[in-house]
């Protein structure tokens, strides 16, 4: 049979006792903050991850003009993708998901003939591609690209969207949708004669540029006037609307007052949009 072994303890005295019953004293606490300390700590926690957004993960831009509509109107605020095609980012770059710029994809990069100025466009011709514009059609290397046509009615520029007018079915293989206004075959030859790119002629696109050109055909400064995109112009991939505001819209008049405004001409409905 196991004997049970008893493991004697020393017994504590009642002065040994109390002195373990006694509390350790109490770290001495800092100087407490003051409101306008955390307020400077906070901004500058917001500020740098701001600053790390903006620069290695996405960016906000506005779009002003209507070379897009009725895909992006006039007064959305986008957000953009800026890694997806691969952005020189050496820290982060690897850990992030990266793929080649595809035919379809709107881009946003800095205009070739003023880089200051930011554009939005739909990519049309991939390097090395046989560009043809020919009336309302566009053809890549000798077939025509499939996209769904709706007529509209060009409105002036301070409508955020163009009334729709009737849509053409969709070929098969669209993936978007591109706007004309309705005209006869001669003002055709005539915008045909102030092009320069494609459109008397096919073009080639060189090795590392893109032909872009905007969903508004009627309405758009693009590759078919000042030529092609180079890629280190590209700044990255339009992703969604996080908000629509067009103050000078007529189809949402204005009070004056500008807290009533901005909820009156923010289109509620294009939040969270995804561009496509």
């Amino acid at each position: 049979m196991i004997e049970q072994q008893e493991i004697d303890q020393p017994s504590l005295g009642p002065e040994d006792e109390s002195a373990s019953l006694q509390p350790s004293p109490p770290v001495p606490a800092g100087p407490p903050k003051s409101i306008i300390r955390e307020y400077f700590e906070q901004g500058v926690i917001t500020v740098i991850l701001a600053l790390f957004l903006m620069t290695f993960i996405a960016r906000a831009v506005q779009v002003p003009t209507g070379s897009m509509q009725n895909n992006i109107n006039i007064g959305d605020h986008l957000f953009v993708n800026q890694f997806i095609f691969g952005r020189n980012t050496p820290l982060i770059g690897p850990l992030l998901p990266a793929r080649e710029i595809k035919r379809g994809d709107i881009i946003v990069f800095k205009f070739p003939q003023d880089p200051k100025v930011n554009y939005v466009k739909r990519v049309i011709g991939l390097p090395g591609d046989e560009v043809s514009v020919r009336g309302t059609r566009v053809f890549i290397n000798g077939h025509e690209l499939p996209e769904q046509h709706v007529i509209v009615r060009l409105e002036s520029s301070d409508y955020s969207a163009n009334p729709v007018i009737k849509a053409e079915p969709a070929p098969a293989g669209a993936t978007y949708k591109v706007y004309d206004r309705e005209r006869s075959e001669a003002e055709l030859d005539f915008e045909a004669q102030n092009a320069k790119f494609a459109v008397n002629g096919p073009v080639i696109v060189p090795p590392n540029s893109y032909f872009a050109m905007g969903d508004n055909r009627d309405n758009s400064l693009d590759s078919r006037s000042w030529g092609f995109v180079p890629r280190a112009n590209i700044i990255g991939r339009a992703l969604y609307v996080y908000w629509s505001f067009n103050p000078h819209d007529p189809q949402a008049p204005g009070s004056g007052n500008l807290l009533l405004d901005f909820f009156a001409k923010t289109q509620w409905r294009r939040t969270g949009k995804p561009i496509k």
